[in-house]
């Protein structure tokens, strides 16, 4: 194992495959190991450029592998799959990754930090509790139809309307009020729950310059800033904005062939929650473009001329993103009426 320089590692819960390769790119090393001796392994090894899938764990592990001070990158899977050959197993799954890493052309994610994975931890659970929220509020509406009774939309309607029938026997019968507090009971109880995970969200935000800088950004605030400081980092992992927003799902598929070019719609890759932040904001963005005279409100308004409101909103939606990781990689604060310097052609 001296003479190791690349390691392939095949992530599983129990059980892991090492797929080991000298300078020369010969095989030297295949091995399974335990999850207790994964450690132990890896920290008797010469420090090595080690590769792994993006999936769950890895950015566990990345880290930890980082401490014993060798190279980690995290490769997407989609990315790793067609180098696997013949049938599936763990000894060739890890010889797939190999083989994906050894591509010159090949893209790699950097290992997210303890700090950002607990910014997505709350975004992902506040998220969640917002769903269950959305289905508790569709349910009570959907038990009161059976009754005739139809509630305005908006979540604070329902939530009136279940204050105010309490222990009201006239309308309802005993049995449906009983249920109803319980639900009532339920709903607020997410409420608080969503509440305090919006003012730890908040706490971070205000204790991070990047945060405060993203949200400067029309279109991105607090909840759109905190989500996109985690997911850039210091923006390194990404070639420039286009790479992120492209990251992100927001640039368009293409199926071309020869010289002809189709251009479709947006590939809605990478993070979804993102995605739709970001999409929203820019929604949010147009209702107040007014008399607005800068230059990104007058290209707005050419835009929405052109291709209309909708394709306005996912095209900002590509620029904000572009613009935060300018932001976060050049340290510099936002600008609404900043123009590119037009590159020269030879």
């Amino acid at each position: 194992m001296n003479n190791v320089t690349s390691l392939a590692i095949d992530l599983a819960k129990n059980v892991f495959q090492l797929h080991g390769t000298n300078a020369a790119g010969k095989v030297i090393l295949k091995k399974k190991v335990v999850r207790s001796k994964l450690l132990e392994t890896i920290i008797n090894m010469p420090s090595c450029n080690i590769y792994m899938e993006a999936c769950g764990s890895a950015n566990y592990w990345g880290r930890k592998f980082e401490e014993m001070e060798h190279k980690v990158k995290l490769i997407n899977p989609k990315y790793v799959k067609p180098y696997v050959k013949r049938n599936k197993n763990d000894m060739n799954d890890a010889a797939g990754i190999a083989a994906a890493a050894r591509d010159p052309d090949m893209r790699f994610c950097a290992v997210k930090s303890e700090a950002q994975q607990d910014m997505q931890s709350l975004h992902r659970i506040r998220s969640l509790l917002i769903q269950q929220r959305t289905a508790l509020v569709n349910q009570i509406r959907g038990l009161l139809a059976e009754y005739g009774i139809a509630i305005p939309q908006g979540i604070s309607k329902v939530r009136n309307y279940l204050a105010e029938i309490a222990g009201d026997t006239k309308k309802l019968s005993i049995v449906l009020i009983e249920c109803l507090n319980m639900l009532y009971d339920n709903l607020n109880n997410l409420d608080e729950k969503i509440s305090f995970y919006d003012k730890r969200i908040n706490i971070l935000f205000k204790g991070n310059e990047v945060y405060k800088c993203l949200a400067t950004i029309p279109g991105i605030g607090k909840l759109g800033a905190t989500i996109l400081g985690s997911a850039l980092g210091n923006g390194s992992s990404f070639k420039n904005g286009r790479h992120f927003a492209a990251f992100l799902g927001l640039v368009p598929r293409q199926h071309s062939s020869g010289s002809k070019e189709r251009l479709l719609g947006i590939s809605k890759g990478g993070d979804t929650y993102i995605r739709t932040l970001l999409i929203h904001g820019a929604r949010a963005v147009l209702l107040w473009l007014g008399k607005k005279t800068d230059n990104q409100s007058n290209w707005l308004r050419d835009l929405i001329a052109r291709r209309g409101s909708n394709k306005a909103a996912v095209a900002l939606a590509n620029r904000m993103a572009r613009t935060a990781w300018a932001l976060v990689r050049g340290n510099c604060d936002y600008d609404p009426n900043y123009k590119p310097t037009p590159t020269k052609t030879v």
